[in-house]
């Protein structure tokens, strides 16, 4: 398996033949309003271009696994860090099969895209060769979350491959606490970046939380969903001095945009 990061939460899986994108943020740097206008600098979003070589590893996609999608059905409240314009236009244009949690499906059906299957809280369904079992994610500490979509983390099982749970945006709950223990993931890749809207608590996990949630992990973890927003004040050089300091005993990786990963 090798794990393409391409920026912010968007990433490409690929297992053989497969190649999965992962929450499609694809569009230019500045694209996008900025996610914070008081608590932290109105700079507009992506605050990062696309590395290089995105091109190159986007034109091989044949699948696509979306996170969460919406708030309250609604276009206009529409995930953008997650499914941006430019995004929709990617897999439209090629016409991709796109898998999502069960609470974003009638969603992704109105907007016209070909869903290839969705999945319940904590159900397993097959996911290509494989299997895949749906993990509750609260995006949000208090009162916001119920602004927020409150999607899904994803524990990816494909044959002859390390198994892989990738938490969505979430802050660390007892179901993550689950998912991490009780199905033993080969690899975690976490939401980094500590986002926070200009009112009320994180809608991300805090530092400590990131800290908790590898030490919890039981074997290899993935840091990302770093250095491309505006409201997500933890940078990479914050997880590497967690690392360091804790002295931890597993393998814990911070990619670079446009690196590669290989399991």
């Amino acid at each position: 398996m090798k794990i393409h990061q391409i920026r912010n939460a968007t990433i490409v899986i690929e297992s053989g033949s497969n190649y999965i994108l992962v929450d499609p943020m694809l569009g230019g740097k500045g694209s996008l309003p900025p996610f914070s206008v008081f608590k932290y600098k109105a700079k507009r979003n992506p605050i990062v271009d696309l590395p290089n070589n995105a091109s190159k590893i986007l034109s091989k996609v044949t699948h696509v696994l979306i996170t969460h999608t919406h708030t309250y059905g609604l276009k206009a409240l529409q995930h953008t860090d997650h499914l941006d314009l430019a995004g929709e236009k990617f897999i439209k244009k090629r016409n991709l099969p796109v898998f999502v949690g069960h609470h974003d499906e009638k969603y992704m059906k109105k907007q016209n895209y070909s869903i290839l299957g969705s999945v319940k809280y904590w159900e397993q369904v097959s996911f290509l060769e494989g299997k895949i079992t749906a993990v509750p994610a609260l995006h949000g500490h208090g009162w916001n979350n119920k602004l927020m979509a409150n999607g899904s983390g994803f524990f990816i099982q494909l044959p002859n491959e390390p198994s892989l749970y990738i938490s969505g945006d979430t802050v660390l709950t007892e179901d993550v606490k689950k998912a991490l223990v009780e199905l033993n993931p080969d690899i975690a890749i976490v939401a980094c970046g500590s986002a926070s809207i200009d009112v009320g608590p994180p809608i991300l996990m805090s530092k400590n939380e990131i800290q908790e949630f590898i030490s919890i992990a039981p074997k290899k973890v993935i840091c990302n969903h770093l250095e491309a927003l505006n409201h997500c004040p933890t940078k990479r050089e914050d997880i590497k001095t967690i690392i360091s300091e804790d002295k931890l005993n597993i393998d814990v990786f911070v990619p670079d945009d446009g690196e590669c990963l290989e399991f």
